[in-house]
């Protein structure tokens, strides 16, 4: 069962952080938004008191974040959680109220696009040998090539270091293949957010929102740590979220 904070109050939002850094880390500048909506944080897999997989996939993993919408929730992804939520809303389109995902990891959705492939090579020579890298110099070029904007101390505390090993093993996002069509047959409202950082990132993003027929939205600042940008996230995600509850109701 996987470690699962809650808090706000109005209709549930289910939220899946990425890679490296758990929830509360992900999405700490979204506590402005529990005012008007109830904040599901679940940690994937090996993250805080998350019991951990033998090796974190997310294939595996989407049936678990599945079940975590119950009767019913919006649902929110960042970068591997991302990937995950296209894959769990697909599983149970009958309990997405709304689905908004931000730089999915899955950039097999543009493949053949240049700038994309390239990524995915440059991903696919880095977990070639991932134990034969140090630590810190994996984080780092991991980092560089997603454009995120965290910080990386030249000593990395345990945490942290933990969240690398986690990501050294976890299977590569770009493996993903997302039921598309499917995901373009449910009714749900769905949103694409790009960072305005990266060309492949933005062609993963164009290409997906207009394959499962979503908004496209770009909230540049941060990089691929579109949530770190606090207010203009957030504004955009509430209006979004709003506008699917009136159109269930």
């Amino acid at each position: 069962m996987l470690d699962v904070e809650t808090f706000g109050e109005g209709p549930p939002v289910l939220f899946i952080h990425g890679s490296v850094v758990g929830a509360e880390l992900t999405f700490r500048k979204q506590e402005e938004l529990t005012s008007r909506w109830t904040l599901i944080l679940p940690n994937r897999p090996g993250f805080d008191e998350s019991p951990p997989l033998e090796r974190n996939d997310f294939e595996v993993e989407a049936p678990l974040f599945a079940e975590l919408l119950g009767d019913g929730a919006h649902l929110v992804g960042h970068s591997y959680g991302a990937v995950i939520a296209l894959l769990a809303a697909a599983q149970r389109p009958e309990a997405v109220r709304s689905l908004t995902v931000s730089e999915p990891g899955a950039l097999r959705i543009a493949a053949g696009e240049p700038i994309v492939d390239e990524l995915i090579a440059n991903g696919e020579r880095l977990y070639g040998d991932p134990d034969s890298i140090p630590t810190e110099t994996f984080l780092r070029l991991f980092r560089s090539g997603t454009g995120s904007s965290h910080e990386t101390p030249d000593e990395l505390p345990e945490w942290l270091a933990h969240g690398v090993d986690l990501l050294k093993s976890e299977r590569p996002p770009w493996e993903a293949e997302v039921p598309l069509d499917r995901l373009a047959r449910t009714s749900f409202p769905k949103l694409v957010i790009s960072g305005a950082h990266s060309p492949a990132f933005e062609a993963v993003c164009d290409s997906l929102a207009d394959a499962v027929r979503g908004e496209r939205a770009v909230i540049p600042g941060r990089g691929h740590t579109i949530p770190g940008t606090g207010a203009p996230y957030n504004e955009r995600l509430d209006s979004f979220l709003e506008a699917a509850e009136l159109r269930r109701t």
